[in-house]
């Protein structure tokens, strides 16, 4: 199967294959840089940009050194972070991903925009305000992520009452996807909720929309999708391109430590499981040591150095849970075993080896052994 170009907005991809957003570290500037250098579209979380000077300068001499105090987000880091992807990719499509549950999420958004970012993607919640802080950007496409058509309805009814557009595009995100998920712990095991069942009633919505909009509103598929065939599917359903995260998590270019692709390459398929977060959501990731502490009663101290997003309530739901997520994704970009937290896709175990991106971006397009 041939995959026709994803048009969003003004901007083509050659090939319809967006790169997820991965946070604390995982998708910056080398990895969304790269991907986007290849023809798709690469795309850098804004999350944990506080931590960038300490990842990238001097993981060496922080490497076992806690924090005392962060400002999670950083203008300057995200900055320095769009402009070394920059270098990497030149005027091709470069995409960010914004969670509206992060504290500083319009001035993240208008930051983004000031700094060059092309496409923002956002989640985490419901972007009903994201068109308020592009207003002064209009060549900025805005592609929400949703998991329902419910979801999709209320965004475009409060985009088009309130600010008089409709997105671009649209992220269309099942239940095995890898960190925090947009239903409940039972949805996530309900044969009714997984991606391919949704798929077709949210393009017929967005098809609907697209008549007011004058202008096509692609749905991205995300959630478990891994390989060429997983794309063909999505793609078979109505889908125009698809989102995956995790197995770019497997190329020499994604940002994250190599001890942290190692613990993805080791897991087993039994090792990533649903667990709780913060944030208030279900999440996914791999059952390390971390969680062996919590049972314990021994897991690291939740200082709430960072006050990272609205729904912890300053480490209130940190408290709930028995951890910080802000710390213990850092300690797992930082390859950290012993405390870190590692997200995967509940495909996750997949993943055997570390490729370059060109090489994987091939794979997904021509097939495995092409």
């Amino acid at each position: 199967m041939e995959f026709k170009s994803l048009k969003i907005g003004k901007y083509e991809i050659k090939y319809p294959i967006i790169q997820g957003g991965m946070g604390l570290g995982i998708s910056w500037d080398k990895l969304a840089g790269t991907v986007s250098a290849n023809n798709a579209l690469g795309v850098i979380s804004s999350v944990g940009t506080g931590y960038y000077d300490h990842l990238k300068y001097a993981a060496k001499t922080l490497k076992d050194k806690p924090l005392d105090s962060i400002n999670f987000y950083s203008r300057e880091g995200f900055k320095a972070i769009i402009d070394n992807a920059r270098k990497i990719c030149g005027d091709a499509p470069l995409a960010a991903n914004i969670m509206c549950a992060c504290n500083d999420y319009a001035r993240i958004v208008k930051d983004a925009c000031e700094h060059g970012i092309n496409i923002i993607i956002s989640g985490a919640g419901l972007p009903t305000s994201l068109p308020e802080f592009t207003k002064d950007f209009k060549e900025v496409a805005l592609v929400p992520i949703v998991s329902s058509v419910q979801a999709l309805k209320i965004i475009c009814k409060r985009w088009l009452s309130r600010y008089g557009v409709l997105p671009d595009a649209v992220v269309l995100e099942g239940p095995l996807s890898g960190g925090h998920q947009g239903f409940s712990y039972e949805q996530c095991i309900d044969p009714n909720y997984q991606l391919e069942k949704l798929i077709a009633p949210v393009v017929a919505e967005a098809n609907e929309w697209a008549k007011q909009k004058g202008s096509p509103i692609p749905v991205i598929a995300a959630g478990g999708i891994w390989d060429h065939d997983d794309i063909k599917n999505a793609m078979n359903l109505g889908a125009s391109g698809v989102q995956m995260g995790t197995r770019f998590i497997g190329t020499h270019e994604c940002d994250a430590s190599l001890e942290f692709k190692q613990t993805l390459i080791s897991a087993k398929k039994e090792d990533i499981e649903l667990i709780k977060s913060p944030v208030g959501y279900p999440a996914r990731g791999i059952k390390t040591n971390l969680f062996k502490l919590m049972q314990k009663g021994e897991a690291p101290k939740i200082n709430c150095i960072s006050n990272c997003v609205a729904p912890c309530n300053r480490g209130e739901g940190a408290k709930k849970v028995g951890y910080c997520i802000a710390d213990r994704l850092y300690d797992g970009v930082m390859g950290r075993l012993e405390t870190g937290l590692f997200f995967s896709g509940a495909n996750g175990y997949r993943l055997k080896q570390i490729i370059s991106v060109k090489e994987l971006i091939g794979k997904l397009i021509h097939g495995e052994n092409k």
